[in-house]
């Protein structure tokens, strides 16, 4: 098998399709087909299932896929290792980044790094919690930033704030400076599917109050949406908030609720160079 052929193999899980597959790759269509053929000629087995609305990796190609990608990954290490090895930082460093930290805590970061480090290509790439650490695990990114705790990843700490309760501009709340869980109890409560889902439930385990989950959305662009609609109230983190915040209230909370971001890696002693270095990055770096 060539690197080729498992370069072919990563680029067709991830885009769906051969056409999709090639367009990333650089190569022509015809030569995806081949070189996934070849590939199960040779591994004896189907690593696609062709069917009328696309392609789905049987069994067989899931695990020949997760042992490819950490291939891949350990073959694209020696370039940069020895070049890190003389001084310099080169290759590409992907970094999954949540929405809300991407243009408060993020770019700040990304551009002090480019500007040291101009050789590296980055890849940025959003998604919520789950998304993250699973890219992470999977080798598909190098960095993510995560909320934590995050057992199992190598993290360091990127920011701490507030959370605070949101509430539709004429709820009766509002007239309160802050509110507590139990003010929230007994009301259509909306709960993020994302990072901040433990944390609140937590909270409000120690603190002996049922929220009545009403509703549940995944970002806060979608939770300011219906908390402003009427559908309910929510809790939902500082960082990121828009400056316009006319069509709902935030009052902060009682006790105090915050969340913590990190960056965070599958392993210190295992990480590309770019990775460790954007890590060193946020050492010398006041956000």
């Amino acid at each position: 098998m060539t690197l080729a052929q498992l370069r072919a193999l990563v680029a067709v899980a991830e885009h769906g399709g051969f056409t999709a597959a090639a367009e990333h790759t650089g190569m022509s269509q015809p030569a995806v087909s081949r070189a996934i053929a070849a590939l199960e000629r040779e591994l004896g087995a189907a690593l696609f299932v062709r069917h009328r609305d696309g392609i789905a990796l049987t069994e067989a190609g899931r695990r020949a896929l997760a042992r490819t990608r950490e291939t891949l990954r350990h073959f694209d290490l020696i370039r940069a290792d020895v070049a890190a090895a003389s001084g310099q930082i080169t290759g590409e460093l992907r970094l999954a980044s949540l929405p809300s930290a991407t243009g408060t805590l993020v770019a700040k970061l990304l551009r002090a790094f480019t500007d040291r480090y101009p050789q590296v290509r980055v890849r940025l790439f959003e998604g919520m919690d789950d998304d993250i650490r699973e890219w992470l695990q999977r080798g598909a990114a190098e960095v993510g930033v995560v909320t934590l705790p995050a057992p199992g990843l190598h993290t360091v700490h990127l920011s701490t704030h507030d959370m605070v309760a949101v509430l539709p501009a004429d709820h009766p709340l509002t007239a309160r400076p802050a509110v507590t869980l139990a003010d929230l109890a007994g009301r259509p409560f909306i709960l993020t599917t994302a990072g901040c889902r433990p944390l609140i439930m937590g909270a409000a385990l120690t603190a002996q109050v049922r929220l009545d989950v009403a509703f549940e959305a995944s970002g806060p662009a979608a939770i300011l949406e219906m908390v402003a609609a009427g559908l309910g109230v929510s809790i939902v983190p500082t960082l990121g908030l828009p400056a316009d915040l006319s069509t709902v209230v935030t009052r902060p909370l009682e006790p105090k609720m915050t969340r913590s971001l990190a960056l965070a890696v599958p392993s210190a002693d295992d990480c590309a160079p770019t990775a460790r270095a954007f890590l060193d990055q946020l050492a010398a770096f006041t956000l």
